[in-house]
């Protein structure tokens, strides 16, 4: 069996496990954490075929810390993550995958973190560390710009059940969604998520009326493969890039235009759109009424949407939202998200035509 821990948005835990009993029938969830799982499954890393996950890791061993025992351990000011760093070298499980690596890596570093925040060690437990993988993998050490990372990481969720630390190597190698994605563009992981939650389907109008650089329609298009697709955004420049952008791809029906969503009920058929999904200005990077934004949105909504349509949208972690949505929107569910550091809610809902 194989077993991974993934790294998510936190918040999704419930939508995380979904999917993996969905798409792995054998799978076994040892770990649901905020933001993070482990799982297990005969399933190879290169037919997960998941695009729900920030990052994925090759688990190597895990050390759980039973509470007396850590606290004693913490008390006598141990450092735990120290501890089970020495253990991980004299006891590692997994050596396969340690072992195992694609010819093309050359190189690796260490990561050390604690409870999601990067933490130090003793340099002379780091270099017999790195002499005990290198050792095994055949790799050299590359602080700076490595092929492949081996990851000791240490999590404290509560003081019963889900404190442990875990060695593991990373699968995926991206740079981080911050230095690629444009200002307040969402990160793949999270609009793969609005898609799913939006249960659209291959034959549906799906609008997108805040599309900024094309994330949503991007991810609908390419991995929920809908080819009826309008976007819309008053940024010109957010217009360009993205007509640029769906232009090379040459897509089925993919239509942009540049207007703000109140100009909308006059460019676009009226109750002619099947799912709405979107991320609007929420004040984070402009000032926002919400007051009278959310009036005017969901106004617009109702004249687009089909009896029945459905709505996602990504907003902020506030009372504004759920005090301005009129009584033919049937809330269906709400998601408390945590984005780079902002919170946030995913509001699923349902339109009734009136």
């Amino acid at each position: 069996m194989n077993q991974f821990y993934a790294a998510f948005i936190p918040g999704l835990q419930n939508v995380i496990a979904g999917v993996i009993k969905e798409r792995l029938k054998d799978a076994v969830i040892h770990k649901l954490l905020d933001g993070a799982v482990i799982f297990e499954t005969e399933t190879s890393y290169d037919k997960l075929n998941f695009f729900c996950f920030n990052n994925i890791f090759a688990v190597v061993n895990v050390v759980e810390d039973f509470h007396t025992e850590a606290r004693r351990r913490r008390e006598h000011g141990e450092n735990i993550l120290v501890n089970n760093v020495k253990e991980f070298i004299n006891n590692s499980i997994n050596l396969d995958i340690i072992s195992n690596n694609s010819k093309s890596f050359k190189t690796f570093r260490i990561v050390i973190s604690n409870e999601n925040q990067p933490a130090a060690i003793d340099e002379k437990l780091r270099v017999e560390a790195e002499k005990y993988i290198s050792r095994i993998s055949g790799l050299k050490v590359n602080r700076s710009l490595p092929d492949t990372e081996f990851w000791f990481l240490y999590r404290r969720d509560d003081d019963t059940k889900n404190n442990f630390t875990i060695f593991m190597k990373r699968l995926t190698l991206r740079p981080s969604w911050e230095r690629t994605l444009h200002k307040g563009e969402l990160p793949p992981p999270l609009t793969w998520v609005l898609c799913r939650l939006a249960d659209i389907k291959h034959n549906d109008t799906v609008l997108d009326p805040f599309c900024g650089y094309g994330s949503i329609p991007n991810t609908a298009m390419k991995h929920f493969h809908i080819t009826n697709f309008i976007a819309s955004d008053n940024n010109k420049e957010a217009v360009l890039y993205t007509t640029s952008r769906f232009k090379k791809k040459n897509p089925g029906n993919f239509v942009i235009h540049k207007a703000d969503f109140n100009k909308l009920p006059a460019i676009i058929k009226e109750k002619s759109i099947d799912v709405i999904i979107t991320d609007p200005p929420w004040g984070y990077f402009k000032e926002v009424d919400n007051t009278v934004f959310l009036k005017q949105m969901f106004e617009v909504f109702g004249k687009l949407l089909k009896d029945g349509g459905r709505v996602v949208v990504l907003y902020a972690n506030d009372d504004s939202f759920l005090k301005a949505l009129p009584s033919h929107f049937e809330l269906q569910k709400s998601i408390p998200i945590l984005l780079s550091g902002k919170k946030a809610v995913i509001y699923v809902f349902k339109y009734l035509f009136v």
